[in-house]
């Protein structure tokens, strides 16, 4: 009955499917012909329009169909079959032939697989109507569609998972959390099978979710994070719109509590107790402390501070920025003796509040620290810590300057010994006693020599001396009239001879090495041994100066050009002390005007009326005087040692030295040129080699022979170079032989020009012939330099005719 009922109802879908497609065929075919675009069989064409009699628009089937035969689909029929099995039907497309069968006689269609409308929804095919002997379209090829129909197979999917979400503690209830979204795999346009709906499985006493929408939702106001930080609820989404039978699938959100500031800071212990030795230097920590938070992040950024006064004074507390720990250090030196303990109250206080939690209680918590002071061995203290003290300098060696006292802190007070640290005191000026602490002199003091002393003075324990404590101390040296007044300067006045009477001519002040505290008051007056001067008179003007006038009208500094004035000076004292220093006054000339022109001192008078230009420019004039006289001086000298060269210079005695290096220090020495002109030398030359005079051709060892021989100024016409030759020879030969004369590589120069010169010697000294045997006229006619030398010897030649006869 249900399966007839079934077929009738695919029958009835199909005939109204085919009808629609008609509709569609005949309007299309009236524009383009029958079938779809594709030109028609002229067969079919040939007895006119032919009525379309399939057109189909879709087929159904239901999707996970589980039977053991095939699914029948639906048939195509055409109208032109009369059942005799002439027509053939076919189909091609999607899932012709595997999928989707036909009956060719029939044309009907079954499914031969399980379809899936969630992997396909609809398969396109085409029909075709054939004869069968001809295998002619009978019919246009047709297009139609199997939709696969949907059944509620597919569960809903949470596809963003995981879930995560926050919320902020103690949030009010229905604050939203997040949303989940829950995807059906089912056709949506068909019946409820993808309508889902969202309910909570686990989690539903502290969170809800909307049914419609999945956003979940707080339903709790007192969510705490410090009791429970996450929450993790099961969030179910069902098909059908939530009705029996539907499908369902689940999802675990997790929820994450986020922290607020709602929880004040708070120290574990009520009290903590550190201890430091009173020694240790300011900002030397002392220790840590803690309060403890519940919240995390930001929330448990602390500060700290001291609140009591005390504390406040003696310590300081900072706040460590990593660990939010307070830290406790010293800001006072501690002292044992003083107080060995001290309470701090040491406050912690978040450091940003949320004003919507300010009902929930006060967010800060104290704590009391206790600090011992731990005792150690300290050097000794210096009391009172006066370090100034004075002595006068007149004080004998011994005298006591004042006494520094020094004092044990700790409890056991040892005995304290002194001393004074001698690298500032290197002189040993001051002595301290080592029991007492006295300070004495150890030398004469003198205010004028050092007004000062800076010692520095050790205080250590008598059993102990490491601990050692230093005091500056700074001594002053009185002052007292030790030293008597003095001139300022060695004063020199100047007075004209035409002064007058009561003219002033210096103004006098002195010096003191005292510096009273009451100040310097001077006295000026003529020494006793001036009381007779008539000259001059002293002037006290009472401001610690005096003037000298003059006393007389004029002076004569022929008589007397100098004075010397002794004055007295005398200080206040006590004791008073006074010297005596004298006024030179001297006696100068004066123009008109008063202006000094000449004084006894040259020195006085050029200062007094030359300037410091002038004088410079009267020494570069000096200066250049005297390099123009030293400058002439030295051309004449030269000029003179030229001339004097010029004239004197024999070339027979020079000989050339040359520095070789050869024979040793002789080397560099000069030749003796009495060698050349030694007798023995000259006696074993002849004398006849073309000379004149007596004994030619005779050796001689007279020296006067030798002398004869000696170059004449004459050259002879007819010179014989031999001798030069032989004499060469000779002095190589005795040289090469003599020891002691220069070594074989020096070279020697010979003024030796021969011998018998035929022209007269010019001297008359040892010649071998008398005055009269020669005649010195021929000197009239060598030139001007020889004419008194003629006239000298024309002279003599006169008397000794005279004397002859």
């Amino acid at each position: 009955m249900a399966k007839g009922l079934q077929g009738f109802l695919w029958t009835m879908l199909l005939l109204f499917c085919a009808i629609q497609e008609l509709g569609a065929w005949a309007m299309h075919t009236a524009v383009e012909g029958p079938g779809l675009g594709q030109p028609a069989d002229p067969a079919l064409l040939a007895g006119g329009r032919v009525k379309r009699g399939w057109v189909w628009n879709q087929f159904f089937v239901v999707e996970e169909y589980t039977g053991t035969e095939p699914l029948y689909v639906g048939k195509i029929h055409s109208d032109s079959d009369e059942g005799d099995g002439s027509i053939k039907y076919t189909i091609s497309g999607e899932g012709a032939g595997t999928i989707f069968l036909i009956d060719e006689i029939t044309g009907d269609i079954h499914a031969t697989e399980r379809l899936d409308r969630e992997q396909k929804t609809f398969y396109t095919l085409r029909a075709q109507a054939r004869d069968r002997q001809t295998d002619q379209l009978l019919e246009p090829e047709s297009e139609f569609i199997i939709k696969v129909q949907d059944i509620n197979d597919s569960e809903p999917r949470f596809l963003e998972g995981p879930y995560i979400g926050s919320v902020a503690e103690l949030s009010p209830i229905g604050t939203s959390v997040m949303q989940v979204m829950a995807s059906d795999a089912d056709d949506p346009t068909y019946g409820s099978s993808a309508r889902v709906v969202y309910s909570v499985l686990e989690g539903e006493q502290h969170f809800t979710v909307d049914s419609k929408t999945g956003v979940i939702r707080t339903a709790v106001a007192d969510l705490d994070r410090e009791t429970q930080d996450r929450y993790e609820v099961v969030i179910r989404a069902t098909d059908m719109a939530g009705q029996l039978g539907g499908l369902s699938g689940s999802t675990t959100v997790t929820i994450v509590v986020t922290d607020v500031n709602d929880n004040p800071p708070r120290f574990p212990q009520k009290m903590y107790q550190f201890s430091i030795v009173e020694t240790a230097p300011v900002g030397t920590a002392i220790g840590r402390v803690k309060a403890e938070d519940s919240d995390v992040g930001e929330n448990t950024d602390m500060t700290y501070q001291v609140k009591d006064e005390e504390g406040v004074e003696m310590f300081k507390v900072t706040t460590d920025s990593n660990t939010q720990e307070a830290v406790i250090s010293v800001q006072k030196p501690l002292d044992y003796e003083s107080k060995k303990v001290h309470t701090v109250v040491v406050e912690a206080l978040n450091k940003f509040v949320d004003p919507r939690f300010v009902d929930l209680g006060t967010f800060r918590d104290q704590t009391i620290v206790r600090v011992s002071v731990l005792d150690v061995d300290e050097p000794p203290e210096f009391r009172p810590p006066s370090n100034l003290m004075e002595v006068q300098e007149d004080a004998h060696v011994g005298s006591v300057v004042g006494i520094v006292t020094a004092l044990d802190p700790d409890t056991a007070n040892h005995p304290v010994r002194y001393a004074i640290d001698r690298s500032t005191d290197t002189e040993r000026i001051f002595d301290i006693d080592a029991n007492t602490g006295a300070i004495v002199t150890g030398k004469v003091l003198d205010r004028e020599t050092a007004g000062w002393h800076n010692i520095t003075v050790l205080a250590m324990e008598a059993d102990n001396h490491s601990q050692v404590s230093r005091a500056s101390l700074r001594i002053r040296i009185l002052d007292v009239n030790d030293n008597p007044p003095e001139l300022a300067t060695p004063y020199e006045a100047a007075v004209c001879e035409d002064a007058k009477p009561g003219q002033l001519i210096q103004t006098i002040s002195v010096v003191d090495r005292d510096e009273p505290q009451s100040g310097h008051r001077f006295y000026f007056t003529l020494a006793p041994e001036a009381t007779n001067n008539h000259h001059f008179s002293l002037l006290d003007i009472k401001d610690n100066t005096a003037a000298v006038h003059t006393q007389r009208m004029g002076f004569n500094r022929q008589e007397q050009d100098v004075y010397l004035l002794p004055i007295l000076v005398v200080d206040s004292g006590p004791p008073a002390l006074s010297s005596t220093g004298t006024l030179t006054i001297r006696i100068c000339g004066c123009d008109s005007n008063g202006a000094i022109q000449s004084c006894n001192s040259t020195a006085y008078v050029v200062s007094a009326t030359l300037s410091p230009g002038a004088l410079i420019a009267l020494l570069v004039c000096i200066l250049i005087l005297v390099v123009l006289v030293l400058l002439i001086l030295t051309l004449k000298r030269h000029h003179k040692s030229h001339l004097t060269s010029e004239d004197d210079e024999d070339m027979r005695d020079n000989v050339i030295k040359y520095n070789d290096e050869g024979g040793g220090e002789q080397d560099t020495e000069a030749y003796d040129m009495s060698a050349l002109r030694s007798l023995y030398d000259f006696s074993e030359i002849k004398g006849g080699d073309g000379g004149g005079g007596p004994g030619e051709g005779v050796p001689s060892r007279n020296p006067a022979s030798e002398l004869h021989a000696l170059p004449q100024w004459v050259q002879s016409p007819d010179l014989d170079f031999s001798v030069f030759r032989d004499y060469i020879c000779k002095k190589v030969e005795q040289a090469d032989e003599d020891l002691s004369v220069p070594p074989y590589d020096s070279f020697q120069t010979y003024a030796f020009e021969g011998s018998d010169s035929p022209v007269p010697s010019l001297s008359s000294i040892n010649t071998w012939s008398s005055g009269s045997e020669q005649d010195f006229s021929y000197l009239g006619v060598w030139g001007p330099r020889f004419r008194q030398l003629a006239a000298l010897y024309a002279g003599r030649r006169g008397e000794e005719d005279s004397e002859e006869s």
